[in-house]
């Protein structure tokens, strides 16, 4: 048992120390997304370590230090999704708010037939703006009723897994469908006109998960190019969609600094969205990210209905004149190299003007 115990610490030391490493290569990135787990089998093994065994050669308390520092370290990284730790993002006072809207995010899952309970889900929510990602034509012929619902709506269902659809109970003033990237994944920009005239920013993104043929260097440009322009936009903004990534990655906390916007995760808990199949590893993997100009109403994860992801709900309201209370993440000049650098190696093979060209085409409605 003893044997076994220390081969099992031993690899959660490794899983917990190699994410450490600043890279792009996938089979070190994707270490970033089972903190927790780590966090829980490296706690088993210490525990069952002490109680059974005594503790007497150097080895042996290198070993049991070594595994709890691994702990404290995973520990660090998920903290701040913890009620423990204060709220980044402050919630709205104001009783009846003229300026608020409620966003629902969908991963649907290509593959995934049930229509019906994903229909169910938005009818009883009834989002003000519906997010889809992974949409093929099927899935929109089978949603089209949602065309009486909404009165905007941006499309782009495709069969390799990275459609988007985009509905919206509100005007849609002028849109996008970019290319950041790579030509297969698109992403939407596009400005959203509330009831009472006030305008916002939205970017929906979904880039390519960490895989066994893919690095993560492209995913990263992707997010930090739209970073970018959320923080230059003359309107406040917001970033949405199927990140492939967590919450407590570098990327991600490197996002939120370059872009200036907030995690209404942060302070109140993970919100998992990812795997709906798998409850012991479960991820968040679908985010909204917004301008401090906004308040926080609710946020709740909705139930399951076939998609490997369970969809997530928020409601905000504009108040741009609160938006000094909150704490806004800043970056470090370190922090702002560091992503141009990023954004260069992804971007390596298109050309610079190719990607400020995309960035400064607009589709008016």
């Amino acid at each position: 048992m003893k044997i076994a115990l220390e081969v099992v610490g031993a690899i959660m030391i490794l899983l917990s120390f190699l994410p450490l490493i600043k890279t792009h290569y996938w089979w070190i990135r994707v270490l970033d997304f089972p903190r927790m787990q780590v966090a829980f089998v490296s706690a088993v093994v210490l525990v069952l370590y002490l109680i059974f065994f005594e503790i007497r050669h150097r080895a042996e308390i290198l070993f049991g230090v070594l595994l709890a520092v691994a702990f404290i370290n995973e520990m660090l990284h998920v903290y701040r999704y913890t009620w423990l730790a204060p709220v980044q993002a402050l919630r709205s006072k104001i009783k009846a708010p003229k300026n608020s809207f409620s966003f629902m995010i969908s991963n649907v899952r290509m593959s995934n037939k049930r229509y019906d309970k994903f229909l169910k889900i938005v009818h009883e929510n009834d989002p003000d703006i519906l997010l889809i990602n992974e949409p093929n034509q099927r899935w929109a012929d089978a949603i089209s009723r949602l065309n009486r619902v909404y009165a905007y709506s941006i499309k782009k269902p495709l069969e390799n897994t990275y459609g988007m659809i985009l509905y919206s109970k509100f005007k849609i003033t002028e849109y996008e469908i970019r290319y950041l990237i790579e030509d297969e994944i698109p992403s939407f920009y596009c400005i959203i006109e509330l009831p009472t005239g006030k305008k916002f920013d939205l970017f929906t993104v979904h880039p390519q998960p960490p895989n066994f043929d893919k690095h993560t260097d492209k995913r990263e440009a992707e997010l930090l190019i739209v970073a970018k322009k959320a923080k230059e936009t003359p309107y406040a903004s917001i970033v949405a969609g199927d990140l492939n990534d967590v919450a407590w990655s570098y990327t991600t906390r490197l996002f939120r600094r370059i872009s200036g916007l907030l995690d209404p995760r942060i302070g109140r808990g993970f919100y998992n969205t990812y795997n709906a199949f798998v409850p012991f590893f479960r991820y968040s993997l679908d985010h909204i990210f917004y301008d401090p100009a906004f308040r926080l109403i609710r946020m709740k994860r909705l139930p399951f209905f076939g998609s490997d992801h369970f969809p997530i709900l928020v409601r905000l309201n504009y108040e741009p004149l609160e938006a000094d209370e909150h704490d806004v993440p800043e970056p470090e000049h370190e922090e702002v190299q560091e992503a141009e650098e990023m954004i260069d190696l992804g971007t390596e093979g298109k050309k610079p003007e190719e990607v400020a060209q995309v960035l400064k085409r607009r589709k008016r409605l």
